[in-house]
């Protein structure tokens, strides 16, 4: 089939090069997001999908909205069987939708219903689910409500982080795409509904959630430092300084001290004072400095993150 290809991200890309490796598919084109400043330096940078169409000689199209003529007759006349979007980041009004020969579809890292939005795979993980998955939605209208071809399943771990469940989303919907791609090539497709009384949203994640509220339980505080991993990095202050942290466990005890206190500084981590129970920080970064062990920070900064000191919301 002629497909043209919608997305952004790393994720996105991943699901672009197995349709430029598939045979079956030719990539007639692809969306993605207009170049965004990044870095310090704030340059330019052209998203991982652009990178990746201009390698393999791809159209790229990037228009701020779809909602325009021009937009809507550059897309006919592409003459696609089908609009493939993954993590494009601009919703596709019902004019996009009945342009392809089959519409378009959507490849969404959860099981749907639940979780339709913008961060599926890291509200899963601060949610404490035990599993996720991809769904293949035919888009409609609304947001991430279309008829669903294909669902694949897969297990969160305990130590699970959204970067390391992106990497394993990424190649389940590559693989996901694929077969789909086919059954409706094959007229076998066959569309479910989804029953909206089971959907949750997954906000858009923002930077303020990742500041830790100790008072939380350290059950909480270890998700969210999970599935903020890696963006946008959890982090406390202390002592004026920004802390990032990146990996911690739960201690199922409870302990003298107040909210935020370091209990303990060792070569094991910090152990923090929560809500309820503890929690051990085993890995973080200092302002300018790089992600390092506790057990390595400490060889330095013993006395910054010695016992008494406390972090602060």
């Amino acid at each position: 089939m002629r497909v043209i290809f919608a997305g952004t991200p790393e994720f996105a890309a991943i699901h672009l090069l197995s349709l430029i490796n598939d045979d079956a598919q030719e990539v007639v084109a692809a969306y993605t997001q207009p170049d965004r400043p990044a870095g310090r330096g704030k340059k330019l940078t052209s998203s991982p999908v652009k990178l990746l169409a201009r390698q393999h000689g791809i159209p790229v199209y990037q228009p701020s909205s779809l909602n325009n003529e021009v937009v809507l007759s550059d897309l006919a006349t592409l003459e696609a069987d089908i609009m493939v979007v993954v993590a494009y980041g601009l919703i596709l009004p019902q004019s996009v939708l009945r342009i392809p020969s089959y519409g378009c579809i959507n490849v969404h890292g959860s099981i749907l219903p639940k979780w339709r939005g913008a961060a599926p795979i890291q509200r899963a993980i601060e949610n404490g689910d035990q599993s996720s998955g991809i769904t293949v939605i035919q888009m409609d209208a609304g947001l991430d409500t279309g008829a669903m071809l294909s669902v694949s399943h897969c297990n969160i771990d305990k130590d699970e982080t959204s970067a390391s469940l992106h990497s394993k989303l990424a190649l389940l919907g590559a693989d996901s795409l694929s077969s789909t791609l086919r059954k409706i090539q094959d007229q076998t497709a066959v569309g479910i509904t989804q029953d909206s009384n089971l959907s949750s949203y997954a906000n858009k994640i923002k930077k303020s959630e990742a500041l830790i509220n100790w008072s939380e339980s350290a059950h909480i505080i270890e998700r969210k430092i999970r599935a903020y991993n890696p963006f946008p990095v959890s982090f406390s202050m202390l002592d004026g300084l920004r802390i990032k942290i990146w990996s911690a466990s739960v201690q199922d005890k409870e302990t003298e001290g107040e909210i935020g206190e370091i209990i303990s500084a060792t070569a094991r981590g910090l152990e923090i004072k929560c809500g309820q129970f503890c929690l051990l920080i085993q890995e973080l970064q200092l302002p300018g400095k790089a992600r390092m062990a506790v057990s390595e920070v400490l060889k330095s900064k013993a006395l910054l993150f010695s016992h008494g000191q406390i972090f602060r919301a």
